[in-house]
């Protein structure tokens, strides 16, 4: 075998085990939730603050009196293919029911599936693994607390190259961090609000642009986006692109009514629903964070 080919398969070998390693996915041990016991109650404010009935409702479903009924179904279109939000109701069959807490937490923080595998990030997880992983177990005990429903979760639609999922390995390699977006010197209410807004909220998912390959543009947080479904464009809501007062804002978060007197549409309208069912300091401090923003592009 000439001497060019032998370095050609080392070369191929060794690539191709680094790409293995670095792209292995990566749980938190169980020893994680050591000294933690999830509460449902207070994971009812963590289940309104991340917003989680937006996507795993079913579209037009209504809320029973049991609670909100998260059989999924809910499409999301992107450049990379259509996601369809899967049913993480109680249900041992169809939904998350024979899933451990560890497995929850991970499937929310880490983007990992009980079976090893990486999730896509059309599920906010670069956004979850910044949260408290007491409030994360908190919310699973509330899931716990919901109905079931048999119906299966929609398989995505996503081709070739995006359907190996061992390259999302490499994505959250380059875009999924711990790290604040917004650093520096914040006070209570501003250091409560960036964590309802990076963390549990997932804001940036929709008002921050992204990158050719899906990552989030942090250098223009909270900018405004193009809709990924392909109409109008997502607002901008630093201090250049939203100029309302922070009791404004406040407002708006609680009653859904703009300063020019009219009412939230779209897709905020479940995300106000949500946000208005939180104490009021919550809001205050969303607000708060919103002021201390760059001024954006």
């Amino acid at each position: 075998m000439p001497p060019f080919l032998r370095w050609l398969i080392f070369l191929l070998v060794a690539g191709s085990a680094v790409f293995w390693l670095v792209t292995r996915p990566d749980p938190m041990d169980a020893a994680a939730l050591n000294g933690l016991s999830g509460d449902a109650e207070a994971g009812a404010q963590v289940f309104a603050a991340a917003g989680c009935a937006s996507c795993h409702v079913a579209p037009g479903a209504e809320t029973p009196e049991g609670g909100p009924v998260l059989s999924g179904g809910q499409a999301f279109t992107s450049a990379f293919g259509t996601f369809h939000a899967p049913n993480i109701t109680p249900s041992l069959t169809a939904g998350v029911g024979s899933w451990s807490d560890i497995q929850l937490v991970n499937a929310i923080q880490r983007g990992i599936s009980p079976e090893g595998a990486h999730y896509y990030p059309a599920f906010p997880y670069d956004s979850y693994i910044k949260a408290d992983t007491g409030d994360i177990l908190n919310l699973v005990a509330y899931l716990r607390t919901l109905p079931e429903d048999a119906t299966p979760s929609r398989p995505h639609d996503v081709g070739f190259p995006f359907n190996i999922r061992r390259l999302l390995g490499g994505w959250k390699l380059l875009f999924v961090s711990e790290d604040w977006v917004v650093e520096g010197t914040l006070d209570e209410s501003e250091t409560r609000g960036r964590y309802l807004v990076e963390a549990l909220g997932h804001c940036g998912a929709c008002h921050t642009p992204r990158n050719l390959l899906g990552g989030p543009d942090t250098a223009d947080w909270l900018g405004g986006a193009p809709n990924p479904a392909g109409e109008g464009r997502i607002p901008g809501i630093t201090p250049a692109h939203l100029t309302w007062s922070r009791d404004e804002i406040v407002e708006y978060l609680t009653s859904g009514f703009t300063p020019d007197y009219d009412t939230v549409g779209g897709e905020m309208v479940a995300v106000v629903d949500k946000i208005s069912q939180l104490p009021d300091a919550d809001r205050l401090a969303i607000a708060d964070y919103l002021k201390v923003l760059p001024g954006g592009q």
